[in-house]
């Protein structure tokens, strides 16, 4: 029976147990709550500029209330700082969390900021300023409350101090000083005054490291004030010792802004050493004493009339050379129209001049070539007559053909194929060649014996070429440079690009518009000398449709295509060192060299076109060989910083195309790169230094040679040694070297085959010198470098020094545009004595 009672109430009692255990459970869980409720949770009354000493552990939580006076005319700044005086809060660190009424600020101490690689460097003074909500009223008590909390069981002691910042707001052209260090960063506010709509914020130190970060922001809550965080809004620069940014009023609606000064942890932005290396994983590093002293000033930028002003200056300078040009003309087109008359009254006239206006010059040019029986040989012998005399020591005479048998064949070649192949392919003029360019002493009448709308076509390729060239290089270079100043625009990274920031002035969307103005004049000065060789080119032309004699077998013979391709070139070299300017840097530094390898190739084609007519290069030859220069350009922007291996292979190669070249000019072409060029080198050397000491055949082409080698061999060797960053000027360097080498070489052996040179041109020589002196002075004044890291280039910035608009690089840009314009009229005019004289007496060197 009662067995029976235990197994009717068995389930109840397991009810009523498992009811006990849910009840004791739920009782604990009270108790336990009931305990951490008991957590002290303290508020104070705090007041400014008073130091508080407390401590924090998991059960206590201390709140300090604070509150102050907002005036709306007035900015006044409150800052938060901290110091932790316990050792071993790295584990546990405090949390700081500061309430206002429209932000919330919270950080934490010891604050760790992260470095490269992921190093972590603890901080455990943090001082931080609060960002100062708007009010509407006139004045008005705001409340902000900072609250003191940590998970640590262990009391951790620290000191927290509030304080008001009286120089909050900065003052235009006043300077201020202040200390920054990374957990210690410093911003203030600056309101643009009436009547100022553009100002230069400039930060200096006299410290190069440790590195900082100066950035603008807008006036709003959070203000990003960490070296972890400055870059997320605003425009922001890193600085070693000087820092400047230009704003405009109409970037900030507030007509206000931010100027936020940050430390940086690491140096290496700013191109100092690392200094904590290999890293450890999880070690806290200590990072010393990384304090900064620094001033901020703000002066206001120019206002609209300066830009007007530099722009009428510019276009007043560059006008100025159309207007000259244009008094030059008339002065040159009175007297031709005098020579004309004179020359239809001849009755007036000296036999001299008479018989040099028909194009039978009455003095022939006193040479120190005419040497011995050579002057009576070139006078009688024909070509025919020593054909057999290839292999003697006697000098190599040619026929002296009079003007008007030579004018009939001339006209009568002109109406076969023009085809330059359908000549040259003719194998007794193979033998022809081989008895003309290896004649001691040649005469441009040698060299200037195909047709003449034959060169005449294959020199317009040299412009139609360039023309196209520079149309598919600019189009994506002009998409480029608007995609990085769109880049620079968004993301306010003023490292991207290397201006002078102390001189740069913009104009809507472009930073630095003076910089782009001051490349107006290449544009135009090429312009003009297109016009002026278009000119020259009708008037020949003219004279080759009348049959004067003069044109035809008298002076150099007028190719002008390689000089439309010189002043296109000009006009691009203008256009995309523009586009460089709008976001200078390393990666599109080939854009400003790019067209002055293509000018220094063409003045040395030129010049050697002047009395090689009918063996200059093609222009597919001459573009590729340029292609190939800008080619390494690139590899040696991109690869050649302290890369031993393409600086060997680049000096390599510049020797063996130094030593290829020499062979080609030496030898007017006459000589095969084949399998048998050893075996023809050693027997050279063999019978001409080893059998007999003889001297070279061409001495004055030798000594050019000789020189040229010296030069190119030295610049080899100095690359290979010093290895320097800025690769494209270093090419360029040898480019106007060998191009400077050449010119002389031109102008002495001018003077030496007693040939004179022109008072126009030697005003165009004396002119063009002075300017070249100039611009070089300019030119290395070195406001900004790419070399370097942006905070280091920025060093090297300077102030405008004329107009307060253009800065030495712009006169540099204005000096070299004017250089390079000068030059071109020298090669352009150099020559024009020889225009009256025959040119079978006028000397190839």
């Amino acid at each position: 029976m009662v067995l029976r009672s235990c197994c009717k109430f068995g389930p109840v009692l397991v009810w009523f147990r498992l009811g006990y255990v849910v009840l004791l459970w739920l009782c604990v869980t009270h108790l336990r709550c009931a305990r951490a409720e008991t957590k002290t949770v303290v508020q104070k009354d705090a007041e400014f500029d008073v130091t508080y000493n407390d401590t924090v552990t998991s059960d206590n939580q201390t709140i300090y209330a604070f509150n102050h006076t907002v005036s709306r005319n007035k900015t006044e700044g409150v800052r938060v700082t901290v110091n932790i005086l316990s050792e071993g809060a790295e584990s546990s660190p405090i949390l700081f969390v500061v309430r206002q009424k429209q932000a919330v600020l919270s950080f934490q101490v010891p604050l760790i900021l992260r470095g490269l690689y992921q190093r972590k460097y603890p901080y455990a003074h943090v001082g931080r300023t609060l960002c100062q909500p708007p009010t509407r009223s006139l004045t008005e008590t705001q409340y902000f409350f900072v609250d003191v909390s940590t998970l640590s069981s262990l009391g951790t002691h620290y000191q927290l101090r509030i304080s008001r910042v009286d120089s909050f707001t900065l003052h235009t052209d006043k300077k201020f000083s202040f200390t920054a260090s990374p957990s210690q960063p410093q911003y203030f506010k600056y309101v643009f005054p009436d009547g100022v709509d553009t100002v230069i914020v400039k930060v200096n130190s006299e410290m190069t490291f440790p590195c900082s970060v100066m950035s603008i922001q807008d006036i709003q809550c959070p203000v990003y004030d960490l070296d972890n965080n400055v870059a997320f809004i605003g425009m922001y620069q890193t600085m070693t010792k000087t820092a400047a940014i230009t704003v405009q009023r109409k970037d900030f609606p507030s007509n206000s802004f931010y100027v936020v000064v940050v430390v940086k942890t690491e140096d290496e932005a700013c191109g100092g050493p690392l200094r904590f290396y290999p890293l450890r994983p999880d070690e806290l590093i200590d990072a010393g004493n990384r304090s900064k002293i620094l001033d901020v000033v703000v002066s206001p930028a120019i206002s609209s009339d300066v830009y007007v002003m530099g722009m009428l200056f510019c276009l007043g300078i560059f006008l100025s050379f159309y207007l000259l040009t244009f008094l030059v003309a008339c002065v040159e087109n009175k007297r031709m129209h005098r020579r004309r008359e004179g020359l239809l009254n001849p009755a007036d006239m000296s036999p001299a001049e008479t018989a040099s206006l028909l194009g039978k010059p009455g003095v022939t040019p006193v040479s120190p070539y005419e040497y011995g029986s050579f002057v009576d040989n070139a006078s009688t012998l024909s070509s025919e007559a020593i054909t057999d005399s290839i292999a003697s020591d006697a000098n190599y005479g040619y026929m002296e053909r009079s003007l008007e048998s030579v004018a009939g064949r001339s006209r009568q070649e002109s109406l076969s194929s023009i085809e330059e192949d359908d000549y040259d392919t003719l194998a007794d003029i193979d033998s022809d060649k081989n008895i003309v360019r290896t004649k001691k002493y040649l005469c441009v009448s040698d060299l200037a014996r195909k047709d003449k709308r034959v060169l005449s076509k294959k020199y317009q390729i040299y412009f139609w070429n360039i023309a196209t060239i520079g149309v598919f290089y600019a189009l994506p270079v002009i998409q480029l440079v608007i995609t990085y100043q769109t880049v620079v625009n968004v993301t306010g990274n003023q490292d991207i690009c290397y201006y002078n920031f102390l001189c740069a002035h913009p104009l809507g969307n472009l930073s630095a518009f003076n910089n782009i103005l001051s490349n107006l004049g290449y544009v135009m000065l090429g312009l003009l000398f297109l016009l002026i060789v278009l000119q020259r080119d009708i008037i020949h032309s003219r004279a080759l449709d009348r049959n004067d004699l003069n044109a035809l077998e008298c002076g150099i013979p007028k190719h002008f295509g390689l000089f439309y391709a010189m002043g296109t070139a000009l006009m691009m070299e203008g256009l995309l060192s523009a586009c460089y300017h709008v976001c200078p840097n390393y990666t599109n530094f080939q854009f400003d060299t790019s067209f002055m390898y293509m000018i220094a190739g063409l003045c040395v084609l030129k010049l050697y076109q002047k009395r090689h007519p009918d063996i200059n290069a093609s222009a597919y030859t001459a573009y590729a060989c340029l292609a190939a220069v800008i080619f390494f350009s690139v590899l040696g922007v991109v690869f050649g910083k302290g890369n031993m291996v393409f600086w060997i292979v680049f000096s390599v190669l510049h020797i063996l195309a130094t030593m290829l070249l020499s062979t080609q000019l030496y030898y007017m072409g006459r000589w095969r790169l084949d399998s048998g060029i050893l075996r023809r080198i050693v027997y050279v050397i063999y019978t001409d230094c080893i059998r007999q000491c003889s001297g070279p055949m061409y001495i004055d082409r030798m000594v050019l040679l000789v020189m040229g080698n010296i030069v190119n061999w030295s610049l080899a060797a100095y690359g290979l040694l010093k290895t320097p960053n800025d690769f494209a000027s270093y090419l360029l360097a040898i480019a106007i070297c060998n191009l400077l080498l050449y010119f002389a070489f031109y102008i002495i052996m001018k003077l030496r085959s007693g040939e004179r040179i022109q008072c126009m041109a030697m005003v165009c020589i004396l002119f063009t010198a002075v300017v070249w002196g100039f611009a070089l002075f300019f030119f290395f004044q070195g406001l900004s470098t790419w070399q370097k890291t942006p905070a280091e280039s920025r060093e090297h910035n300077r102030d405008c020094i004329v107009l307060s608009f253009f800065d030495d690089h712009d006169i540099w840009h204005f000096l070299s545009s004017i250089a390079m314009f000068g030059s071109f009229l020298v090669l352009l005019t150099m020559d024009d004595d020889l225009d009256n004289v025959q040119r079978d007496k006028i000397f190839v060197f």
